[in-house]
């Protein structure tokens, strides 16, 4: 590891492993002192099975037992189950990405929930968490949020966690987060050596000034969790990011071609951001598209899909979202 990244490591990384790590009225006595109002985003499709339980232990911990969460918004990406019902019904607001700048259409993808999530919530720091998390995890909204409320140099906070993997009913204590391990890391080393200590650069749960996220592009797709963490970087330099451990995290496992389709889109987002090298730093450009194979029993069949890089501009460039009428229904 490069000396600028291990130095920001061992400085920038801090543990909320469990809420026995935090002191969370201490950090709503600093969440007053600084007049911060907190938004937590939990982008969704088709959730159902997860997004209840964990929409009515954040509610009950950080809203009715202490005023850490201000806002609880689950942003429905198109979901064909019950999960805006289910999300409603716990209590949290609820909102389509269809009806959030109507004006601007609808895409698919997690990041553009992310995208219109500030379009529809009001907080200057905004707390982002995956809908299909699994286990007691409401010591992650505390946990990212004690960088931004205790260090005002620090514009974006990651989580960073052990990723227990199981396959065909197997467990296993480590093993998840492949994409990153294949992927994402390799990449981010060789181009960004500087970044090199983030542990879950793709990691679901971060949180955020929103003077800096509304300053940064957000890509659509699977792609969007490095390209802010490239984009970050570059707003407000190494030292305004960091990092939290928060212990273990649990979620539903992928199949391969799926997770092959989802390191085909941090591909071609690290592609768009990286520049080559040559004169005039021409960024580099992929070819937007994968093809993965199948064996039908006869042979191999190949299957292509689009991975290109898909991404909303800056929020703070959108007309509506300075007006404040982001045109929502209902």
């Amino acid at each position: 590891m490069r000396p600028d990244a291990r130095a920001w490591f061992e400085h920038r990384t801090t543990s909320a492993a469990s809420l026995a790590e935090i002191d969370p009225d201490a950090l709503v006595r600093a969440k007053r002192r600084g007049g911060h109002r907190v938004s937590v985003v939990l982008p969704a499709r088709d959730e159902e099975a997860t997004v209840g339980r964990l929409v009515t232990d954040l509610r009950e911990r950080w809203m009715a037992r202490l005023p850490l969460i201000d806002e609880l918004l689950v942003v429905d990406s198109d979901s064909t189950d019950a999960t805006a019902q289910v999300a409603r019904a716990a209590g949290a607001d609820v909102v389509a990405t269809t009806d959030v700048l109507p004006g601007h259409g609808t895409r698919r993808g997690k990041g553009e929930a992310l995208w219109k999530s500030l379009a529809a919530t009001t907080g200057d720091l905004v707390v982002f968490l995956d809908a299909d998390l699994l286990g007691d995890v409401a010591h992650y909204v505390p946990g990212l949020l004690g960088p931004l409320l205790t260090d005002p140099q620090v514009l974006y906070v990651k989580g960073c966690y052990t990723r227990p993997l199981e396959i065909d009913g197997q467990a296993r204590p480590a093993g998840g987060g492949r994409v990153t391990e294949l992927t994402a890391r390799p990449l981010l080393n060789a181009l960004w050596p500087e970044l090199a200590g983030f542990v879950q650069p793709l990691g679901g749960e971060y949180a955020g000034r929103r003077s800096a996220l509304e300053q940064v592009p957000f890509v659509s797709g699977y792609g969007v969790e490095v390209g802010l963490l490239v984009d970050l970087l570059r707003l407000g330099g190494l030292s305004s990011l960091a990092q939290v451990d928060l212990g273990v995290r649990r979620h539903t496992s992928q199949s391969q071609e799926a997770l092959g389709a989802m390191a085909g889109e941090v591909v071609s987002t690290v592609l768009a951001r990286a520049e080559c090298g040559r004169p005039g730093h021409q960024p580099l450009t992929a070819s937007g598209l994968l093809t993965q194979f199948r064996h039908d029993g006869s042979g191999f069949v190949p299957s292509s899909r689009a991975v290109g890089v898909d991404e909303r501009p800056p929020m703070v460039t959108i007309a509506e979202y300075r007006t404040g009428d982001a045109g929502m229904a209902g």
